[in-house]
């Protein structure tokens, strides 16, 4: 029987969170294709109605944490696979410090963007 191999330490804070943060996206992302596929039809969608959606306060956070998760979950789980094939030491600590420097950047980013969609 094969042995079962995983980065992760179960029990950990980077495993809860991998998992939390699945949960979440699971229900933002229902959340999404519900309100921009049944609520408002795709050929209703423009960017005025999407201003519109990020001045409300509610959507506004719900996005930026849906920003903040998925990057987290996305970046976690491309490290551990990236220590799942073998990367140690050095290398490790560079992968690491390269994506916590690009999550930073692309929140940076993606929070500037809302700021602006939402007129604040």
């Amino acid at each position: 029987m094969a042995e079962r191999y995983s980065s992760f330490e179960p029990a950990s804070t980077r495993w809860l969170l991998q998992r939390v943060t699945a949960a979440f996206l699971v229900v933002v992302l229902a959340f999404h294709f519900f309100l921009l596929h049944f609520v408002h039809h795709a050929y209703e969608i423009e960017f005025a109605g999407t201003q519109a959606r990020m001045q409300n306060v509610g959507y506004f956070a719900t996005m930026v944490a849906f920003l903040v998760t998925a990057t987290f979950h996305g970046v976690n789980g491309v490290f551990n696979a990236l220590v799942n094939q073998g990367i140690d030491g050095t290398q490790k600590t560079a992968v690491k410090w390269v994506l916590v420097v690009a999550s930073v950047a692309l929140i940076a980013q993606g929070v500037r963007v809302a700021i602006v969609m939402a007129g604040f």
